[in-house]
């Protein structure tokens, strides 16, 4: 293996342990770090003006940096490197009373762009969508054999359709985040059409008034195009 070896990791990794082990190796490391007093702290003290915006699901994302004792006390500890993403809360969800923002923090040593490293670490996550969606998207939520082969050809067969259904988000419907494939499944796996026949052609009759008609033909006509090397 070649090239420089980055550890992100969610807030479970959140160690100095870890930390230790990353340096040792010579890696770089962006670890979610665990809310406490003193982070809240640290990241109440940061300047209003520090506050970046970013490009975010939900209006008023913003991102800022400052240095943070993580594990103060192990020895040896020192300040750290720290960025944080705040986001104003979701419809639903659960904050404490007059809390403006949920923050999202971590700690790493690499060199870059706030804005740049906050982005990369965030991606970490993506993981964890297709983690969910193999399982509840697909099929992989429970191996339907007691043979190793069986499972094998299962779950080689679950991947080729959750890979598909990226390509129908991605290239199809020109979706930017990660759609779901039961969302997929719903709005156009599963269309409500009748495929007839007539001098030897076929037609695809879609229902009237269906909803997601103009993006399924866009995605047809999308995924038509696509030429394949061989």
């Amino acid at each position: 293996m070649t090239g420089h070896i980055v550890v992100r990791a969610d807030s479970g990794f959140y160690n100095h342990k870890v930390v230790a082990a990353c340096e040792k190796a010579g890696a770089g490391f962006s670890v979610t770090a665990k809310m406490s007093p003193a982070l809240h702290q640290v990241i109440g003290a940061i300047p209003e003006e520090d506050w970046v915006p970013i490009p975010y699901f939900i209006e008023g994302a913003a991102v800022a940096e400052t240095t943070y004792k993580a594990f103060a006390t192990h020895k040896g500890a020192k300040a750290r490197r720290l960025i944080v993403r705040r986001v104003p809360p979701t419809p639903g969800s659960q904050l404490a009373l007059y809390t403006e923002y949920s923050y999202h923090p971590f700690i790493t040593n690499r060199d870059g762009e706030t804005l740049v490293l906050e982005a990369d670490h965030r991606r970490h996550a993506e993981v964890e969508n297709a983690i969910r969606d193999f399982k509840y998207g697909v099929g992989l939520n429970h191996l339907p054999s007691g043979r190793f082969g069986a499972n094998g050809a299962w779950l080689a067969l679950n991947v080729i359709a959750h890979n598909l259904s990226r390509w129908v988000g991605r290239i199809g419907c020109g979706e930017e985040t990660f759609v779901a494939t039961q969302t997929l499944r719903q709005r156009y796996f599963c269309a409500p059409a009748n495929l007839t026949h007539s001098g030897r052609k076929a037609t695809l009759d879609l229902p009237v008034r269906w909803p997601w008609a103009g993006q399924f033909l866009a995605a047809l006509w999308l995924l038509r195009a696509v030429r394949l090397v061989t």
